[in-house]
């Protein structure tokens, strides 16, 4: 994807940050050398910069012709290679994970080419996914002898069910973009020339809606996700209350106003 005209690098350059618009900041990895590899150094980075943001949508892609080809452990030694792997793994990818599941405003990510292990999971923690025609997805720990983290597992069987997860893992054959669409595991499928217009375009949808119904409804699937239908009653509580707050604030009189004046609202995040 091509960068806005203020363009911030961090991670040494191999994460990019701009806003090609209003309340939008997008996040592109910018490893090409090592195919979207994920290191320690991205990993904070991205954890970092996603703790930081306020930005109503954030934007996930990366560069070149792969999205993220999964952790890079191409250069651990021998000797310390189980530690090594194990500490990428157990530190620096579960905190940027966890850092883009709890961002309160939506995380689109353009799949701009091949997600592969890490890179696919890193890309299904967030909450809408949109993939070039040409991308290939898969998980391939059956073929490397890797038994992946039962909370990556969850996350697919929530995405795309127990079905899809055991063909992507126990098989560990990659899919192609349409397979990977019928599975659930992407929200649509885009030819490669369209991808960044297509992502930019909801991504600036979702920027221009109201902050607090976005990071509420967020707030409730996160929820329902991890409880299920059986809330702990002081959670579902806390949800009516949520909800209930909607009705008393100023963006709700201003989203009614605007929407029978036909106008753009404004809205004010209270």
């Amino acid at each position: 994807m091509s960068s806005g005209a203020d363009v911030c690098e961090v991670a040494s350059g191999k994460l990019k940050l701009d806003e090609p618009g209003p309340s939008v900041l997008r996040i592109t990895i910018s490893n090409e050398r090592k195919r979207g590899a994920l290191d320690h150094e991205i990993l904070d980075a991205l954890r970092d910069t996603v703790n930081e943001a306020d930005a109503r949508c954030i934007l996930l892609t990366g560069a070149g012709s792969v999205f993220s080809a999964g952790y890079d452990i191409g250069n651990f030694d021998e000797e310390t290679f189980s530690q090594n792997a194990e500490k990428l793994v157990a530190h620096p990818f579960t905190e940027a994970i966890e850092a883009i599941e709890r961002y309160r405003y939506p995380v689109v990510c353009a799949i701009n080419g091949h997600a592969i292990g890490g890179g696919l999971e890193l890309a299904v923690s967030c909450d809408i996914r949109v993939v070039a025609r040409d991308a290939k997805l898969g998980m391939p720990p059956a073929k490397i002898g890797l038994i992946y983290s039962h909370t990556g597992l969850k996350k697919f069987i929530d995405v795309c069910g127990v079905a899809n997860t055991n063909e992507l893992f126990l098989v560990g054959r990659y899919v192609d973009a349409d397979r990977a669409y019928e599975m659930g595991l992407v929200n649509c499928v885009v030819a490669p020339d369209v991808l960044e217009r297509t992502a930019l375009s909801l991504a600036a949808e979702i920027g221009a809606n109201a902050p607090l119904s976005l990071e509420g409804n967020k707030r409730v699937i996160r929820a329902l996700r991890s409880f299920g239908p059986d809330l702990p009653p002081e959670l579902e509580r806390e949800l009516i209350e949520l909800r209930e707050s909607c009705f008393g604030s100023e963006d709700f009189r201003e989203g009614i106003r605007a929407f029978g004046a036909k106008e753009r609202p404004r809205w004010k995040g209270r």
